[in-house]
């Protein structure tokens, strides 16, 4: 049996543009023949998928999976919205999800973790020949309690347990686990509505809260009031803000007369037990990634001109 060397596992990946773990699968199947290693990976489609890889992917679905005190949410993209209507690729993130909560969020684990006889990267080089469509997993968190229940809402569901939102919150208690599941669903329905930046004040990134401080101070210099007056009127202004992205100081979307602190501790009643947030998780779909603005008409002018 012919030894695979990582750096013939690298040559390969350069000539093909195929993941690492097909790479290494093409060279093990051909004894560690590039050539035939090559057209191994052609035959199963997975160069071609390699092709597909520059092309931007910010559409797709986001999936989410919840057992117990344990809950996932995963991103994965494709390049238009129309692949999120097509029951392979639903498929694919629905396990992609069932995987994570088996071995963790770390992206690589995940791809590289088996599926039957296969691995998670190479069901998804195969959708992409399949399909015609770049994709991508770009993301997953898990969040986790020993005692109480991970609750999870999907917005804009397109099948079930995956949509265009995906939040996770866990919630520790030893209290009833129907009462905790419903109040977790309500605060995760919360969380899609408002997209707090933490649970409380201590959670802000440090910078934010200073550049809040330094927006507010200086609106009122401009003003002309005193620094000793600014100075009460900064710690006013954060408290306020502190209100619109703490998840504990919003007011909560199902009784705004109520924050959610006060919320949770109401239910606590029903319950049976006190309650903790003891953490949330919110994907949407494509934040954060840069889209290629394309303009369609000229796509077909340019087509149209092509022997």
């Amino acid at each position: 049996m012919a030894t695979i060397s990582a750096a013939m596992v690298k040559e390969l990946r350069e000539s093909t543009g195929a993941g690492m773990m097909d790479c290494k699968a093409a060279l093990t199947e051909t004894a560690g023949n590039m050539q035939e290693a090559q057209d191994w990976l052609r035959k199963k489609g997975l160069s071609k998928a390699a092709k597909k890889a520059g092309r931007v992917a910010a559409e797709g679905l986001i999936g989410a999976m919840t057992s117990g005190g344990k809950g996932v949410v995963v991103e994965v993209n494709s390049e238009t919205d129309f692949v999120a209507r097509n029951e392979q690729f639903q498929g694919l993130v629905k396990m992609v999800a069932q995987v994570a909560l088996r071995v963790g969020a770390d992206v690589e684990t995940i791809k590289a973790a088996k599926v039957g006889d296969s691995t998670v990267e190479t069901a998804i080089s195969e959708a992409i020949a399949t399909i015609g469509e770049n994709m991508s997993l770009r993301r997953a968190a898990l969040i986790e309690v020993a005692n109480g229940v991970v609750s999870s809402y999907i917005h804009g569901a397109v099948i079930d347990n995956a949509g265009k939102m995906g939040v996770l919150v866990a919630l520790e208690s030893t209290g009833k686990t129907d009462e905790l599941a419903a109040l977790g669903r309500q605060l995760a329905m919360h969380v899609a509505a408002t997209n707090p930046q933490a649970l409380d004040p201590s959670g802000l990134d440090p910078e934010t809260v200073k550049r809040e401080k330094d927006v507010l101070a200086d609106k009122y210099r401009q003003q002309g009031k005193p620094e000793n007056v600014i100075e009460k009127i900064v710690e006013s202004g954060l408290k306020t803000y502190y209100k619109e992205v703490c998840l504990l100081e919003q007011a909560f979307i199902h009784d705004t007369g109520k924050s959610v602190a006060q919320a949770v501790k109401e239910a606590e009643g029903k319950v049976g037990a006190p309650v903790k947030i003891a953490g949330f998780v919110r994907y949407q779909l494509g934040e954060g990634i840069e889209k290629q603005e394309s303009d369609f008409a000229a796509e077909v002018a340019a087509a149209s001109g092509k022997k």
